[in-house]
């Protein structure tokens, strides 16, 4: 390639998943190259398929791009946007711009190898660099095995294993300032893309409850350091409390990365306001992510298939209006419809409310995990491939170290129990905000007279319960053993 005009060639940086300038090994090694910096975001729908962004994680990209874009613009650099194929779109731009070399972030989704290694193959043909870097995990799903050299299949040695021997990678400071490169080269503006929701704007509860942005991230988890960590342990699954990180949507985004999350936790040991427990909680959550994309690494069909195959001809309801009762939030067991109400406002669920919501879809209605699946896909804000398959998988029993299918959350304990005064319920049920603690997880369990006190007609004013508790159980049971009968 041909140098630029003012003898530097530029490298184009490659954003992808990681939409911030802290942390970030491919943007780093690039602006210790000395060369130009040519920021780079790719829309591209066609290569994910039906993995495509959903409708919040649309929402969420164009204001976390919107704030990459002025960030970079504070450091005297610019973020060009393109939107269409990435190999033509990524030759476009070496064209244009004389770049040499192309860093990136590796991808982890099933379609992300086959890219990445075609590229790979197109820019040496070029003679341009095409250098992989990692920062997306704390580290490489290869990394870790087991002493026969497998995956990890269950997590609890996994943790173990990872417990042990991880150590995070040390901080690396946002550039001061960008090198931009002497050639002026084209740029889509993000309104054009439309990724933001117009008619109906359904966005004024993830705007209300959400700041996107690497800054936006840093204040969350400095918000959790100093204040929600130090109860994580048992505060974590309380749904009236204010007991998780939130950070989810900030790690799908790339806007913090694990490793400083992971060191931010670490650091509070000696914070005497900070348990152990609660910190070794934390950090195993960070490391369940990390388990749930080796899965994705070495089952790269688990957005799709069961990992457990005695599940591939579970015989699943057909699609039903249960289905849209369950979308709306309107079961008739009112956990579950906080949990689902809470999720269409905010772009975002409680963990025990997710786990409670998809017991209830795939046990309960006995309809398939995935399309639980597609539903949060395209209604979290925190939409991510590897998390969304394994979770769903784990509470449907059909996944690695899953949840038996024969434990059944019961919506009415599980309310009582994470919801004890009905806060929750009636923050996000609010036809229900009058009924007493006591009646407030089974409404058609009440009085008349409480029931007329609190302005609740059971099948009127809020739907009586579309199925038996205790005969979707029986039913899911038999469902499961008559499967079990069936294996060869």
């Amino acid at each position: 390639m041909a140098k630029s005009a003012a003898g530097a060639s530029p490298v184009i940086v490659w954003f992808r998943s990681e939409l911030r300038l802290e942390d970030h090994p491919a943007l780093s090694a690039a602006v210790k190259s000395g060369a130009p910096v040519l920021p780079l975001y790719i829309l591209d729908d066609a290569a994910a398929d039906r993995w495509k962004p959903g409708g919040a994680s649309r929402w969420w990209l164009a204001k976390s791009l919107d704030a990459l874009g002025r960030d970079i613009a504070k450091r005297g650099g610019r973020l060009i946007l393109r939107r269409g194929d990435t190999a033509r779109e990524l030759t476009r731009a070496v064209e244009e711009s004389g770049a040499t070399a192309i860093h990136f972030t590796r991808g982890y989704e099933p379609w992300s190898g086959a890219l990445e290694s075609g590229l790979h193959t197109l820019f040496s043909g070029m003679d341009v660099a095409f250098k992989r870097f990692g920062g997306r995990l704390l580290q490489e799903p290869e990394d870790l095995r087991t002493a026969s050299g497998n995956p990890y299949q269950v997590f609890t040695p996994f943790w173990r294993a990872f417990r042990r021997d991880f150590s995070p990678s040390r901080p690396v400071a946002a550039p001061e300032r960008f090198s931009a490169p002497p050639r002026e080269i084209a740029s889509d503006e993000i309104s054009h893309w439309k990724l933001l929701p117009v008619k109906p704007d359904w966005s004024g509860g993830l705007t209300a409850a959400w700041e996107p942005g690497e800054d936006g991230a840093r204040v969350r988890l400095e918000t959790f350091i100093a204040g929600t960590l130090s109860s994580y342990a048992t505060g974590r699954d309380r749904l009236d409390q204010f007991g998780t990180s939130h950070l989810s949507p900030h790690l799908a985004f790339g806007e913090i990365s694990p490793a400083a999350c992971w060191r931010a936790a670490s650091a509070a040991l000696n914070d005497k306001g900070s348990s152990d427990q609660s910190i070794e909680t934390f950090l195993k959550e960070l490391a369940w992510r990390e388990f749930c994309y080796s899965l994705l690494i070495h089952f790269p069909k688990m957005p799709d298939e069961p990992l457990r195959e005695e599940f591939a001809a579970f015989k699943w309801a057909t699609v039903s209006t249960d289905l849209t009762a369950w979308q709306r939030g309107m079961t008739g067991y009112p956990i579950v419809d906080a949990g689902m109400r809470e999720l269409w406002a905010t772009g975002y669920m409680h963990n025990r409310a997710r786990m409670i919501t998809a017991s209830f879809l795939t046990k309960h209605l006995q309809l398939s995990w995935t399309l639980g699946e597609a539903w949060f896909w395209d209604t979290l804000v925190d939409a991510d491939l590897a998390n969304n398959a394994a979770n769903w998988q784990w509470v449907a029993g059909c996944g690695a170290d899953a949840a038996p299918y024969f434990r059944i959350f019961n919506p009415i304990l599980q309310g009582e129990k994470f919801d004890p005064d009905g806060d929750y319920v009636r923050r996000w049920v609010p036809e229900l905000e009058r009924l007493p603690a006591n009646a407030v997880h089974s409404p058609w369990t009440a009085d008349a007279a409480t029931l007329k006190r609190a302005g609740v007609v059971v099948g009127k004013t809020y739907p009586s319960p579309i199925v038996d508790h205790k005969a979707a159980r029986a039913r899911a049971l038999a469902a499961y053993e008559s499967s079990k009968a069936a294996k060869p």
